[in-house]
């Protein structure tokens, strides 16, 4: 998230009613923990839309992004669920839309009340006859009545409700305390890799035009609000009407629609409602989005998913430095809660788990029931998953009285399946050689070819570069692009792996063999990315990356362990970035009561996997013990190697692994292959052919062992490797490389 003036982003919607001097990056060093304003009512306004237009193209998880919303609302920010107004699909006309605005929100807010307007679907642009700036165009929220001719003919006016009305509205709340969500964007609709845009389509030389029926509402609203159309141009140039205005990505970039794990959703509303499930903090707006940044680096090293979500405050007003939503979290953190009970059967929403972890959370895991003292009560075996809702049972002495619909739980262990693939689609680029290919990849070991058809998840594409998609990179500032033809891997948002293309005209079985290694590499990375669990995990951990010389902005992360009463504080979580040719340090601090194993891994932007801690391979599980309240630096004082950062641009990833237990077999495997490959001691050991899937399978067994013994049950089925909360803590850093 980069700092813009309107002016230079005015083609988001955030420009488009009236926002100024964004700053998204400036940490508020000075504050502590901010105190939400006592608030009276919370009224929410959820509208969501799929069922557009095959030619506009439709959707397929804006409802699943409300029920996210609302689920958040309830449960975790103590919303009646009765002032939760949902507008759905064919609800969701213009007409229906702005009634539901007036009637649940203006008609009802009273001043210290709290509003959360929330909108996921498609946006688009019309004329503006009154633009900010040089932009004479005006973002608009599209309504399911829009005609299917508006993609090639811009004769009939939309029904779209543009940028000025919303911010008319919002000035006619009688309440300060307003949050308005926009998960949609407004260029680039169609269809990226495996995931849909939430914008309409649109022909290049087509400018739309607002209807009459628009102007005239806003002419009724300034009659409303008795104020004068040159009042509201004034007051639309300096900023926002009043309260929170986020969305969902930056200009230029594409608000996705992706299939995840069996269900379909806004990858910005996921990401949103699943940290602030997780978040045990009452953290200031700024700081929850330097948070949400660095998640988002997250999601774009694993899909291709490059979002910077934006958000702007009243301008004058201190709101960012208010809690989200202008309220404090009612309730502890939690990755799930329960819906419904019959007997001892129990049904549960998933809305804390991250999607890379989601096969861990089908068949075997063990959650945790809480109360509101984060005391825990009682335990629940999942049985079965479908989307983000759950099935189990109880196990062990728990009672069946504590389960009631609103109980939280956590997560205590973690089922990663024995045999977990890697998923590739198989491109239609291939064209007649689709059926060939898919049949050789199902001959490799743990490899998955699916359907790219934006209806089940994939990891990867498989697939040759188009023109299309070297127009798109361009566009998007990605550099070192594969030509035109040539044959390798994708993200599942269509952007290119590298080293992963050969030449053009390559044959599609030399392809294939020439990735055989790099499809092993990207399997153990997706393993790897299972296992991460340090915003669940019980450990004390803190970590952390500086640069020692060069320049960047360092920063770090806590595990859940590190925020019980009386634990060390967690550092300051930043936005980690650096500059090419910095060398940088990691840092891993021990806070746990325990001595713990500690291992620090190396993941590139290719996939490619280095061993950086521990590195002495005479006695690896020694060198990995680090003892209570001890603090490691990586490069060590006795390593003969520096942590350089090289290339142009681009992410890595660090990611440090502690374990109550010593991962034995892991230690063992490791050590076999450093002395095969003559790597000596205090020398970062690169995993190459089948060495990365063997060591990952050797740490999971480890940490399986390890996690039955602490948690002191055996419950967890056969064919899963279980990952306790209470014996491991899996942390990931991702880091940016700019110029």
């Amino acid at each position: 998230m980069k700092r813009r003036h309107f002016i230079e982003f005015s083609t988001s919607l955030l420009a488009s009613i009236g926002l100024s001097q964004l700053d998204l990056t400036r940490q508020a060093n000075r504050y502590g923990k901010v105190l939400a304003q006592s608030t009276g009512r919370k009224l929410a306004l959820l509208v969501g839309i799929n069922d557009y237009k095959p030619e506009l193209g439709s959707l397929q998880g804006c409802l699943t992004d409300m029920e996210m919303q609302r689920e958040l609302l309830v449960n975790r920010f103590g919303f009646n669920p009765s002032d939760i107004l949902e507008v759905t699909n064919q609800q969701a006309t213009r007409q229906g839309i702005l009634t539901a605005f007036d009637e649940h929100i203006i008609k009802q807010a009273k001043p210290g009340d709290v509003v959360v307007f929330h909108y996921s679907g498609h946006g688009a642009r019309v004329l503006d006859p009154n633009p900010i700036g040089n932009d004479p165009l005006n973002s608009t929220i599209v309504p399911i009545e829009r005609d299917s001719d508006s993609v090639s003919n811009a004769a009939n006016p939309v029904p779209d409700i543009m940028g000025q009305t919303l911010f008319l509205l919002m000035s006619l709340v009688n309440t300060e305390n307003i949050t308005v969500v926009l998960d949609s964007c407004f260029s680039g609709g169609g269809k990226r890799g495996n995931m849909a845009v939430r914008a309409t389509r649109l022909a290049s030389d087509i400018t739309l035009q607002a209807s009459p029926a628009e102007f005239d509402y806003q002419e009724q609203l300034l009659s409303r609000l008795n104020m004068s159309k040159d009042e509201f141009l004034k007051l639309r140039k300096q900023g926002i009407a009043k309260g929170v205005v986020v969305a969902a990505a930056g200009p230029g970039q594409f608000a996705t629609d992706a299939p995840f794990e069996g269900f379909h959703a806004g990858a910005f509303s996921y990401l949103l409602t699943r940290y602030l499930w997780q978040d045990n903090r009452n953290n200031s707006l700024e700081k929850v989005f330097v948070n949400l940044a660095r998640r988002t680096k997250d999601l774009a090293n694993s899909s291709g998913v490059y979002q910077d979500p934006e958000y702007e405050v009243k301008p004058g007003s201190d709101y960012k430095d208010k809690p989200i939503y202008f309220l404090e979290k009612t309730r502890p953190a939690a990755e799930a809660v329960i819906r419904n009970v019959s007997g001892n059967e129990v049904e549960f929403w998933l809305g804390g788990i991250a999607s890379q972890s989601l096969k861990g959370f089908e068949s075997g895991a063990i959650f945790s029931i809480i109360d509101d003292k984060e005391q825990e009560i009682g335990q629940i075996e999942q049985e079965s998953r479908v989307g983000l809702v759950g099935k189990g049972k109880l196990v062990g002495n728990t009672k069946p009285e504590v389960l009631k619909p609103g109980t939280l739980l956590r997560e205590q262990v973690r089922g990663i399946p024995s045999d977990l693939s890697l998923r590739v689609g198989v491109d239609d680029s291939l064209g007649g050689e689709q059926g060939k290919v898919r049949a050789a990849l199902q001959n490799q070991k743990r490899i998955q070819p699916v359907l790219v058809d934006q209806k089940s998840a994939t990891d990867y594409i498989l697939g040759r570069v188009s023109q299309a998609d070297i127009q798109s990179w361009q566009k998007q500032g990605i550099s070192n692009l594969p030509p035109v033809g040539a044959l390798g891997l994708f993200t599942s948002g269509r952007i290119p792996i590298d080293a992963s293309f050969g030449q053009v005209g390559e044959s599609t079985d030399n392809a294939l063999q020439r990735l055989r290694p790099k499809l092993k590499l990207l399997l153990a990375g997706r393993i790897l990315q299972s296992i991460v669990n340090g915003d669940s995990s019980r450990l004390n951990v803190t970590t952390s990356i500086r640069a020692i010389s060069g320049r960047g902005t360092g920063g770090g992360s806590s595990s859940r362990g590190a925020g019980n009463p009386g634990a060390t504080a967690p550092i300051s979580t930043q936005k980690l970035q650096f500059q090419s040719g910095a060398e940088v340090q990691v840092q891993v601090q021990n806070n746990d009561r325990r001595n713990l194993y500690v291992s620090v891994l190396f993941i590139g932007a290719s996939g490619e996997i280095t061993i950086l801690f521990p590195l002495d391979w005479d006695a690896p599980e020694e060198a990995a013990l680090v003892a209570s309240q001890q603090t490691i630096s990586i490069p060590q004082e006795t390593d003969n190697w520096a942590f350089k950062i090289k290339g142009d641009s681009g992410t890595f990833e660090v990611l440090v692994m502690a374990s109550v237990t010593p991962l034995k077999n892991a230690l063992k495997g490791i050590r076999e292959i450093a002395g095969r490959l003559g790597v000596t001691k205090g020398t970062p050991l690169p995993l190459n052919e089948d060495a990365p899937v063997d060591v990952m399978g050797n740490i999971l067994g480890d940490m399986n062992n390890a996690s039955r013994n602490a948690a002191g049950i055996d419950i967890v089925p056969k064919g899963v490797q279980a990952i306790g909360t209470g014996a491991l803590a899996t942390m990931s850093m991702v880091v940016e490389v700019v110029n």
